[in-house]
């Protein structure tokens, strides 16, 4: 099949990587099918109250796909996908894979119904898959109500929340004739929105054989298999725990979700469902071992392995990890190119802690100078990461000046990362080249949060800046700098940010005051100024917490 949307795709890239074997005939869709009559009654995925075999999986993914060629969607047609970590997430994907449609489920929790409408009439939606009472302004918004503003649209499946219902309300087996899948696996199959930055989303395609790539080189170097059950701490939305749901599903596996209702313990849930390898971040590591140790349990059950992403996690925690026989993989990767660096099973605690891994087959990493991308740095020296191989993007959607940006004259993909490789190729990441917040595993853009805050009438300047956490890695300071006579205070500037349509995942967790914040000679905030003093202890955040009636308390 000829794919309808225009990719970075070559005849060399196709002609080298099927050559190499990292790329194959195989589509998400078929390997599901294959499971399907293999392993017919093995669950693949499950949810809190739910399970679906492989049997009912494969059935139910034709099933939506019939649904959408009967609506007049055509290949190449892009799916929104705005659902909580749920069974129906992976029917929407894997009927995607056999449509030749394309599944855009990186609509997040923390969007707001305008963001999702934006970014819906971007990718000029076809269908819409929603769940009610989902995303950060719910109580005041229904994105369904306002779902006219895409014009594109020919079908929408309203679906409520998952809580103990057993039915699953997209199509049932049988209800439509599925009629032929779509072999191809060169063609875009995943949209994922991920934002530079300025905080303007890009979207990253991928093909079935993109995401494969990388899902078979860690299930050959993490021996996966039938009998694993990864637990996935990351929503389904994020590219990491789809990345998961692919490689369970790529290595006839189970995947569980984690959504489990405020209070309810994850240890008891990862010992229940007989987890095997969880993937997560720094803090979920930390809370996991934290409840062993208040329950004076020696190990999770039977979790072997746990991916830690989004930042480094501390000596202490990987120490702590390998005493209850789990071995801990750190890792480096994004949306555009998937998980491709990864610590394996036999490296040392100092391996795993010092560094991101090394790359896995069917991709490879250099580092570039930063003054020059186009030239290569000796071993040891830092740089800007450049990669390159399988699992990489075919593409930005609709957005060719970021396609020319993003690769230097030899076609590696510039990262925007600073780091350096070892003699043995493992990577040690040293700094952000781009202007991005980790807060436990999700990214924040400054740009947004300074954006809104400069519209204020009484703001004349604002840069927001990450605070070192203990727990989460970093949280958002907004230092401002106010207007003569002004006497905004934290909760004025919070409860404008609220209004302005910022994200209550996105708010600021300190305050800073100042009288000046310095420019450079180009006019722009000097940040790192602010960033020092604040290290030195010359500078002292307030705690504050955004209340949604439209209060900040300090903390």
């Amino acid at each position: 099949m000829i794919s309808p949307m225009l990719t970075l795709l070559s005849r060399q890239k196709l002609e080298q990587y099927y050559a190499s074997g990292y790329w194959r005939g195989d589509t998400i869709f078929s390997l599901v099918r294959h499971h399907a009559t293999t392993i017919p009654d093995k669950v693949a995925v499950r949810d809190r109250s739910r399970e679906i075999t492989y049997r009912e999986l494969a059935s139910r993914a034709e099933a939506l796909s019939a649904s959408f060629k009967a609506a007049g969607l055509q290949p190449g047609n892009r799916v929104a996908v705005w659902l909580s970590s749920r069974i129906e997430v992976a029917i929407s994907l894997v009927a995607c894979s056999h449509g030749g449609y394309v599944c855009c489920p990186s609509l997040h929790r923390d969007h707001t119904s305008p963001e999702v409408i934006e970014l819906m009439e971007r990718m000029r939606a076809a269908a819409f898959i929603g769940e009610a009472g989902h995303g950060a302004d719910a109580p005041r918004c229904d994105i369904f109500a306002d779902l006219d503003r895409v014009p594109t649209l020919k079908t929408v499946f309203k679906l409520g929340p998952v809580d103990g219902h057993d039915e699953l309300p997209l199509p049932s087996a049988g209800a439509v004739s599925g009629g032929t899948f779509n072999p191809d696996p060169n063609i875009v199959v995943y949209l994922a929105f991920t934002s530079g930055t300025t905080g303007r989303p890009k979207g990253v395609m991928h093909s079935d054989n993109t995401l494969l790539a990388n899902a078979r080189a860690m299930i050959a170097d993490w021996q996966f298999g039938q009998h694993s059950v990864i637990y996935t701490m990351s929503p389904l939305s994020h590219n990491l725990g789809l990345g998961s749901l692919i490689m369970a599903l790529a290595a006839g596996g189970e995947l569980v979700v984690h959504d489990l209702r405020r209070g309810a313990s994850t240890l008891d849930r990862i010992i229940e469902v007989g987890a095997t390898f969880i993937v997560g971040v720094p803090t979920h590591a930390m809370d996991l071992l934290t409840e062993m140790k208040a329950r004076k349990m020696a190990s999770p059950g039977r979790v072997r392995g746990f991916r830690i992403s989004g930042a480094s996690a501390p000596r202490e925690v990987i120490a702590q990890l390998i005493e209850t026989g789990v071995m801990p993989q750190s890792g480096y990767g994004m949306t555009e190119a998937g998980s491709h660096h990864y610590t394996r099973m036999d490296d040392s605690a100092d391996r795993v802690v010092q560094t991101s891994g090394r790359a896995c087959d069917g991709y490879e990493v250099k580092i570039f100078s930063q003054d020059d991308a186009n030239r290569e740095v000796p071993v040891g020296e830092i740089g800007q990461i450049g990669g390159r191989g399988a699992s990489l993007m075919i593409g930005y959607f609709d957005d060719q000046q970021a396609n020319d940006e993003a690769f230097n004259a030899d076609g590696w993909f510039m990262t925007g990362d600073i780091g350096r490789l070892d003699q043995d190729g493992y990577l040690q990441i040293t700094g952000r080249k781009k202007d991005l917040i980790i807060r436990g595993g999700h990214n924040i853009y400054p740009a947004r949060i300074e954006n809104l805050a400069m519209q204020h009438p009484e703001i004349s300047r604002a840069a927001a800046l990450p605070v070192p956490d203990q727990r989460l890695g970093e949280k958002v300071c907004l230092a401002v700098m106010l207007k003569p006579g002004s006497a905004l205070t934290s909760d004025d500037v919070l409860d404008y940010l609220d209004r302005s349509g910022l994200s209550r995942y996105d708010m600021p967790e300190y305050y800073l005051r100042l009288d000046a914040i310095p420019l450079t000679a180009s006019g722009k905030i000097l940040k790192r100024d602010i960033m020092a003093q604040v290290s030195e202890g010359k500078l002292a955040p307030v705690p504050v917490r955004f209340v949604p009636r439209g209060k900040a308390v300090v903390a």
